[in-house]
């Protein structure tokens, strides 16, 4: 058995009261395994993953333990071991690649990377013309890349990414696929994708959301991308 990292208990999330976007929701996650989420629009995805990111104040819970220790979304032990790279994100306009990075890991109290280790990321994803740009004047792909090259060097003990996929060009997805399965290796990743392919490549387990609740959960060799498209063809049949 994994050391367990993240244990959400009976959740419930919403934007307007009575609204509810997530309902006894509980998950737990291990040290170093990666871990796919999958639903349709509206599943609840995306609230998850701000409720994680202390980005949704509007939720209750049983208790949330990570690492142990019961914490609370903004305590600062939980914020500099957690990073996400939402789906859309407009912030930080008026910086750099290089600024911004150097940012992030300042307000993580961590050391810039290694410059051998910088540029095999940048590399990897094609980014090399852009680092000096600013991020408003990216392609919504190239500012995703500034993100997720960062979340990879800065490597947090957990690390959210919601629709890493969308924007990216063939060769930095493939990129991007090699480096979540590989993220075991020094944390906990949980992502989010309606791309099956990205979460059979790469994910020990899959969750099926459904209405707000997890509908079915997938184990290593249980997974496979007619398995997951049967789980969610399920769901249109069930509304």
């Amino acid at each position: 058995m994994k050391k367990s990292l993240l244990v959400v208990k009976n959740l419930s999330a919403w934007y307007q009261r009575g609204q509810e976007v997530l309902s006894a929701f509980s998950l737990e996650l291990a040290e170093h395994e990666a871990v796919g989420l999958i639903g349709l629009n509206g599943a609840g995805k995306t609230t998850f993953l701000k409720v994680l990111s202390g980005l949704l104040p509007t939720f209750q819970s049983n208790g949330i333990v990570f690492r142990g220790k019961s914490v609370k979304m903004r305590d600062r032990n939980f914020k500099v071991n957690r990073y996400t790279v939402f789906a859309e994100d407009n912030s930080f306009q008026y910086f750099t690649f290089r600024e911004y990075l150097a940012y992030v890991f300042a307000a993580y109290g961590k050391e810039l990377p290694k410059q051998s280790e910088l540029s095999a990321l940048i590399r990897g994803f094609h980014f090399d013309a852009f680092t000096d740009v600013l991020l408003k004047d990216l392609s919504t792909g190239n500012r995703r890349k500034v993100f997720l090259i960062t979340a990879f060097a800065l490597k947090p003990a957990l690390l959210l990414l919601d629709e890493p996929v969308n924007g990216l060009d063939f060769q930095s997805t493939e990129f991007l696929y090699e480096q979540i399965a590989r993220y075991k290796e020094h944390g906990t990743l949980l992502f989010s994708s309606h791309i099956l392919e990205s979460i059979t490549l790469t994910s020990d387990r899959v969750v099926v959301l459904e209405d707000g609740r997890i509908r079915q959960t997938f184990e290593g060799g249980q997974m496979d991308a007619a398995e997951l498209r049967e789980a969610l063809h399920n769901e249109t049949n069930d509304v």
